[in-house]
């Protein structure tokens, strides 16, 4: 693949991953909110639940696209993919974030587990977030003039 320049790639990239952590972020503080409301039974706002339901489709619209850009960028730029570990730190926050978001389907008072898994999965995903951070950054240096 020839495109003339990845910078405007590269740009996307730099939102997308920004507003991802700001979405998880924001997921983390209403999964709170909602856990104490649960918690102390009380009631929550009503629009407390379609705001997280609606950030977390936003967060996973997000890392899809950023696994897209990431697959496009470095196959026009090296004609193959693994040329880093940002391949695998990628791949893996986009299994985490789609187990999450399948997770969050099946919450259910008869599907104690499924908040367990939700619950779990977001907390490896912030070691995950970390840890595609840190990779990103050094593939971001290689196409930086």
């Amino acid at each position: 693949m020839n495109l003339p320049s990845f910078i405007w790639l590269w740009k996307i990239a730099a939102w997308s991953m920004g507003l991802s952590l700001v979405a998880y972020l924001l997921l983390g503080v209403t999964g709170i909110w909602m856990f104490r409301a649960r918690q102390q039974e009380h009631s929550r706002p009503q629009w407390l639940r379609p705001f997280h339901y609606t950030t977390g489709a936003i967060m996973v619209g997000l890392v899809l696209l950023l696994l897209a850009i990431g697959i496009v960028g470095t196959l026009g730029h090296y004609g193959s993919l693994g040329h880093s570990a940002h391949l695998i730190a990628g791949g893996a926050v986009v299994a985490l974030v789609l187990l999450s978001a399948g997770s969050a389907t099946l919450i259910s008072s008869n599907r104690a587990w499924a908040r367990s898994v939700h619950v779990a999965t977001n907390l490896v995903l912030l070691v995950g977030f970390v840890w595609v951070t840190l990779t990103g950054w050094s593939v971001v240096q290689k196409y930086l003039p």
